[in-house]
């Protein structure tokens, strides 16, 4: 066991920390094209939605479908593509718009969140990552600290190859550091990005969800056609007949 423990911190002191100095520099570049591109496509679909809310609703209680539905195209906004979904089957029933809404908001979702999930994993491991570092670091510290002890006690070194062997002890110790400061460099700004693109992708369902509401409430507040209108009325006549007949009066129980 000592002789298998000797080998792995002899292969990691060998590897060094540089390789994961790399690995932090490629995940904080490919962190910070992510965030930059999250960010201009929250940009692009950015639409005032008090404004695009009044508009809608005073179309549709207008019963300007058409109009609505102009409205909402002309807008760039996540939120609006999905109620659109809704308005082009909204013909169909109530049911129908609400299903197209739905798969339209899954869509959507999926859209807005894209990538998200890399800024999280970044932000939670690359302390972690560092926190590696800094242990081959000191392992590495460590071993020059036992070989420049064991030099000295062989009497082989002077007070020249004791200063050579602290400063390569001390240049071990600030790389340590420097791989737990740059994992923290890195984690800092992703996690704090992905609770900022969260809160934006919770606010998008939100407006969604309160503009398709407002769509179904206009579509359940439109009057059936007169023929099922009559179908509706002749089904409810039967069945208070129905029930008539299968209840006796109250009289004739006591009688």
């Amino acid at each position: 066991m000592n002789s298998l423990i000797e080998r792995v911190k002899t292969a990691m002191v060998g590897i060094g920390t540089g390789w994961i100095l790399v690995l932090m520099l490629v995940l904080s570049i490919v962190s910070l094209a992510i965030m930059l591109e999250r960010s201009w496509l929250y940009w692009s679909l950015r639409d005032d939605m008090d404004e695009l809310m009044r508009d809608f609703g005073r179309l549709l209680r207008g019963g300007d479908l058409p109009g609505a539905r102009r409205r909402l195209e002309a807008s760039r906004s996540a939120e609006a593509a999905v109620v659109v979904a809704g308005l082009v089957e909204s013909e169909h029933g109530v049911e129908a718009a609400q299903e197209a809404m739905e798969g339209a908001s899954a869509l959507q979702r999926m859209k807005l969140e894209k990538r998200l999930a890399y800024l999280g994993t970044v932000g939670n491991n690359a302390p972690f990552i560092g926190l590696l570092g800094t242990v081959i670091g000191i392992l590495a510290a460590f071993d020059e600290l036992s070989k420049g002890t064991l030099a000295q006690a062989a009497g082989s070194t002077g007070g020249a190859s004791q200063q050579v062997a602290n400063q390569a002890l001390m240049g071990r110790i600030s790389e340590a550091l420097v791989a737990t400061a740059i994992g923290i460099l890195i984690a800092i700004p992703a996690v704090a990005a992905f609770n900022a693109f969260q809160r934006i992708v919770r606010g998008t369902l939100a407006n969604t969800e309160a503009l398709g509401h407002l769509l179904l409430a206009h579509l359940k507040a439109i009057p059936l056609p007169a023929g099922e209108a009559t179908a509706d009325a002749a089904e409810g006549s039967k069945a208070d007949r129905t029930s008539a007949r299968k209840d006796p009066p109250e009289d004739s129980e006591r009688n």
